[in-house]
């Protein structure tokens, strides 16, 4: 109520806690201030907050970047959009400050607030704003300006618009390599709202000198330029401009200039077409390949899938292929494994008879690979080649190497391999896969880490529902039956975690008679731990199982169990013990 009745008050106290020596309690006001200023009104926000927090900016980095932060929505507490050049003020000093993130806060603030500002306040107060801002003295202030163009721009009058195009183009010939790197970043953004006429000529020009710019940091973000202008010109103007920059930047002596390139690639290509793609790119992406800078490789061995969609099969075949096997032999490990994470991809594209003579030995070199993530990533992606070349061929080259690699000293590799499983087994059928991975799959659940036991666990489970009950009583139940009487207390925890997942899928015949008497057996454990994963194990049985059969047999265990020694078995048996009443309550 103080704050309605006393508007005085919430101000005092925010002028106070701005000056407070504690940066949090600074935080925590500025944090507060859209509170304060529906206190003061909008006709107040606008006379006394707004011109007292245009002078507070000599303070801490974090509390200006709040402050810039929180201005960016201050539109509505102002008085809405014909008001919103009060707050312009205070943003832009926020421009000019040192600190790299307050000043991308007050631009994208600022860009917000103009995006909402009537045609004439535009006019009047944002595009003044921005000259005044590329006019500075100091660099920050220019580099800040470089990313209000494109609000500036379409609202300007013919003049103003050719004053500013004038500007963009002093900036980006700056003498900071700050300001021409800003210049570089919004180049795009800048085209975008510049009209065709002038594009081809002043925008292109103020381009071409950003990509012959003697710092290779300006260069690298003109290279981003030429993906968001490509999609701007008419497919032959893109040609005529564009492309020769692209193929001169695949060659640049800055391994970052090339390395931009081979990320943006593909980009291109969808700007230029097929034809110029074809004749000129894949040159261009190809020298990518086999770039003596590892990083600039694996940027571009991170796209092959999606440069090979663009090409015909044949194409594919004839120049990406060869830099592929090179590539799967590569010194460095960080290229194979990017290739590996995206070369499953090129099955699809390329056929099923260039995915068996041509790819399938790629594949299998990279499964055999001593650095475990290069198998991991093949391993997660088998799937999209078992859909082109079908599940014998695959059984017959991939299986081999799957199964050495279930046994992987790599637990993150052997777990690959268990979440795979189920979708082989799908694929394989219940033949070949009892004949070649069942046997596999109960080792697991001794494995020595425990994630592996539990997915373990959980890929029995997972197999119990893609074969059927009869085929988990065949399989499954006799190896459980062996295993929860095994020495090591973990392997029977892990036993009785398998038991819980199945139960539901096996349903209550089985369950009552092969699964409860190992449960209730195992309650005579002597480990804390398995009584009071059995105590678990039987509240999860309550609703498979019978009402009489909870009655009769679970319920006298966990009455034991609830009388055990140790605190926490006693904790979850009468846990499922209070199960069991909420349950008989209810029917």
């Amino acid at each position: 109520m103080a704050m309605v009745d006393e508007p005085l008050y919430p101000i005092a106290v925010l002028i106070d806690e701005l000056k407070n020596e504690d940066i949090q309690l600074r935080l925590n006001s500025i944090r507060r201030i859209s509170t304060i200023a529906r206190a003061l009104g909008e006709e107040r926000t606008r006379k006394e907050l707004i011109p007292f927090m245009s002078e507070n900016n000599d303070d801490d980095d974090e509390v200006l970047l709040a402050m810039a932060e929180e201005l960016g929505v201050f539109v509505p507490y102002v008085g809405g959009a014909e008001h919103a050049n009060v707050l312009l003020a205070p943003l832009e000093t926020l421009c000019t400050v040192e600190e790299t993130c307050v000043r991308d806060k007050a631009v994208e603030s600022l860009c917000r607030i103009g995006a909402q500002m009537t045609e004439q306040d535009v006019v009047e107060h944002f595009i003044p704003l921005v000259k005044r801002l590329a006019a500075g003295e100091w660099f920050t202030a220019r580099v800040s300006s470089c990313g209000l163009f494109h609000i500036a721009y379409p609202n300007a009058s013919e003049i103003l618009k050719t004053e500013l195009r004038t500007i963009y183009g002093q900036l980006c010939q700056d003498d900071m390599p700050m300001v021409r790197r800003s210049a570089a970043t919004n180049v795009g953004k800048f085209a975008a709202t510049v009209e065709a006429a002038h594009l081809k000529t002043e925008i292109m020009s103020i381009f071409e000198d950003l990509t012959q710019d003697d710092q290779d940091s300006v260069r690298l973000l003109a290279v981003e330029g030429c993906a968001a202008l490509g999609k701007l010109l008419e497919p032959q103007d893109c040609v005529a401009h564009i492309l020769p920059v692209v193929v001169n930047f695949s060659q640049d002596k800055s391994w970052r200039v090339r390395y931009m390139v081979a990320n943006q690639l593909y980009e291109l290509c969808e700007a230029v077409g097929p034809e110029p793609t074809r004749s000129d790119l894949v040159p261009a992406y190809v020298r990518l390949l086999h770039d003596n800078e590892a990083e600039v490789r694996i940027a571009a061995a991170g796209k092959v899938t999606k440069f090979s969609r663009i090409l015909t099969p044949d194409l594919a075949v004839q120049h990406i292929l060869p830099s592929v096997k090179d590539l799967s032999t590569d010194s460095s490990q960080h290229v194979r494994s990017a290739l590996a994470s995206v070369i499953m991809g090129m099955a699809p594209v390329l056929g099923k008879d260039a995915t068996i003579d041509q790819l399938l030995p790629i594949f299998l070199s990279l499964l055999k690979d001593e650095f475990p993530d290069v198998r991991l990533n093949i391993i997660s992606k088998l799937d999209q080649v078992n859909q082109v070349i079908g599940i014998d061929l695959l059984s017959q080259s991939l299986l081999p190497a799957i199964v050495e690699l279930a046994e992987d000293r790599h637990w993150r590799v052997r777990l690959a391999i268990i979440e795979y499983i189920p979708l082989l087994a799908s694929q394989l059928g219940v033949g070949f896969f009892d004949d070649k991975l069942g046997a596999l799959c109960m080792q697991w659940l001794k494995d020595k880490v425990y994630s592996i036991r539990d997915a373990a666990a959980n890929n029995v489970k997972r197999l119990a529902e893609e074969f059927g009950p009869e085929w988990a009583m065949q399989h499954i139940i006799p190896q459980v039956l062996d295993l929860i009487n095994d020495p090591h207390y973990l392997y029977r925890m892990t036993i009785l975690h398998a038991i819980s997942l199945i139960a539901p899928v096996l349903g209550s015949e089985i369950t009552c008679s092969k699964l409860l008497p190992l449960v209730v057996n195992a309650s005579k454990d002597r480990v804390p731990n398995i009584k009071f994963n059995v105590a678990k194990v039987l509240q999860s049985f309550i609703p498979i199982v019978d009402q009489s059969v909870v009655e009769k047999t679970i319920r006298p265990c966990l009455v034991e169990l609830s009388e055990d020694p140790d605190v926490d078995v006693r904790f979850f048996a009468s846990q499922a013990l209070q199960s069991i009443d909420q349950v008989k309550m209810s029917s």
